[in-house]
Protein backbone atom coordinates (compact mmCIF):
# COMPACT_ATOMS: atom_id res chain seq x y z
CA UNK A 1 0.00 0.00 0.00
CA UNK A 2 1.62 3.20 -1.19
CA UNK A 3 1.20 6.63 0.31
CA UNK A 4 -0.92 8.81 -1.93
CA UNK A 5 1.18 11.96 -1.40
CA UNK A 6 4.30 10.04 -2.47
CA UNK A 7 2.52 8.84 -5.60
CA UNK A 8 1.46 12.40 -6.43
CA UNK A 9 5.00 13.69 -5.94
CA UNK A 10 6.40 10.95 -8.16
CA UNK A 11 3.90 11.80 -10.88
CA UNK A 12 4.71 15.51 -10.54
CA UNK A 13 8.48 14.92 -10.77
CA UNK A 14 8.03 12.81 -13.92
CA UNK A 15 6.02 15.61 -15.56
CA UNK A 16 8.66 18.19 -14.59
CA UNK A 17 11.47 15.96 -15.90
CA UNK A 18 9.68 15.57 -19.24
CA UNK A 19 9.17 19.32 -19.54
CA UNK A 20 12.77 20.06 -18.56
CA UNK A 21 14.09 17.47 -21.02
CA UNK A 22 12.22 19.15 -23.90
CA UNK A 23 13.51 22.58 -22.95
CA UNK A 24 17.14 21.46 -22.50
CA UNK A 25 16.97 19.65 -25.84
CA UNK A 26 15.70 22.80 -27.56
CA UNK A 27 18.52 24.81 -25.94
CA UNK A 28 21.06 22.43 -27.44
CA UNK A 29 19.36 22.75 -30.83
CA UNK A 30 19.47 26.57 -30.71
CA UNK A 31 23.16 26.53 -29.78
CA UNK A 32 24.02 23.96 -32.45
CA UNK A 33 22.23 25.95 -35.16
CA UNK A 34 24.05 29.11 -34.07
CA UNK A 35 27.41 27.34 -34.13
CA UNK A 36 26.67 25.96 -37.62
CA UNK A 37 25.79 29.45 -38.90
CA UNK A 38 29.05 30.79 -37.40
CA UNK A 39 31.05 27.99 -39.01
CA UNK A 40 29.41 28.64 -42.39
CA UNK A 41 30.32 32.32 -42.13
CA UNK A 42 26.71 33.55 -42.14
CA UNK A 43 27.18 36.27 -39.54
CA UNK A 44 23.79 37.97 -39.87
CA UNK A 45 21.95 34.69 -39.47
CA UNK A 46 24.31 33.65 -36.66
CA UNK A 47 23.62 36.91 -34.81
CA UNK A 48 19.86 36.37 -35.05
CA UNK A 49 20.16 32.77 -33.90
CA UNK A 50 22.46 33.77 -31.04
CA UNK A 51 19.81 36.21 -29.82
CA UNK A 52 17.19 33.43 -29.84
CA UNK A 53 19.55 31.05 -28.03
CA UNK A 54 20.44 33.64 -25.39
CA UNK A 55 16.78 34.44 -24.77
CA UNK A 56 16.03 30.72 -24.33
CA UNK A 57 19.01 30.24 -22.00
CA UNK A 58 17.90 33.16 -19.85
CA UNK A 59 14.35 31.81 -19.62
CA UNK A 60 15.59 28.33 -18.69
CA UNK A 61 17.86 29.76 -15.98
CA UNK A 62 15.05 31.95 -14.65
CA UNK A 63 12.70 28.96 -14.40
CA UNK A 64 15.35 26.85 -12.66
CA UNK A 65 15.72 24.33 -15.48
CA UNK A 66 19.45 24.99 -15.74
CA UNK A 67 21.74 26.71 -13.27
CA UNK A 68 22.24 30.45 -13.89
CA UNK A 69 26.03 29.96 -14.08
CA UNK A 70 25.50 27.23 -16.69
CA UNK A 71 23.44 29.65 -18.79
CA UNK A 72 26.04 32.39 -18.37
CA UNK A 73 28.85 30.05 -19.41
CA UNK A 74 26.99 28.88 -22.53
CA UNK A 75 26.12 32.47 -23.51
CA UNK A 76 29.72 33.55 -23.01
CA UNK A 77 31.10 30.74 -25.17
CA UNK A 78 28.55 31.41 -27.89
CA UNK A 79 29.30 35.13 -28.02
CA UNK A 80 33.05 34.49 -27.92
CA UNK A 81 32.73 32.29 -31.03
CA UNK A 82 30.49 34.83 -32.75
CA UNK A 83 32.78 37.80 -32.05
CA UNK A 84 35.89 35.79 -32.96
CA UNK A 85 34.32 34.81 -36.26
CA UNK A 86 33.26 38.40 -36.96
CA UNK A 87 36.76 39.68 -36.22
CA UNK A 88 38.32 37.01 -38.41
CA UNK A 89 35.98 37.84 -41.27
CA UNK A 90 36.55 41.60 -41.00
CA UNK A 91 40.34 41.20 -41.11
CA UNK A 92 40.19 38.89 -44.12
CA UNK A 93 37.90 41.23 -46.08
Amino acid sequence: MAISSAQRETHRSVRKADRNKRIVSSLKTFITKTNKAIADGELEQATERAAVAIRALDKAAQKGIIHPNNAARRKSRLMKKLHGSAAKQSTSS
